[in-house]
């Protein structure tokens, strides 16, 4: 395994960690019986409009590194080459 190959595989590892926690930190938008029960547990101030959009941001950035990683990895190492 080359220099290039451990990079590109540690780089995806990481935004795919990355973009599944950063998924998960969303809040919910939904309208189903599970967030009228949630509701009213918790006050609708719990996020604001900047962290959401920050968060936004983080999640978009980790998808597009994710998705440029994956399709470089498919470029230069196509399917069988790699072992």
């Amino acid at each position: 395994m080359n220099a290039l190959l451990i990079i590109l595989i540690l780089l995806l590892i990481v935004s795919g960690a990355g973009l599944i926690v950063f998924v998960l930190l969303h809040s919910g938008k939904g309208t189903g019986i599970s967030d009228m029960i949630a509701s009213s547990m918790y006050s609708n101030q719990t996020g604001t409009g900047i962290v959401e959009k920050n968060l936004d941001r983080i999640t978009i950035v980790c998808a597009i590194v994710f998705m440029i990683v994956l399709l470089i990895l498919m470029v230069v190492y196509p399917s069988g080459s790699i072992g």
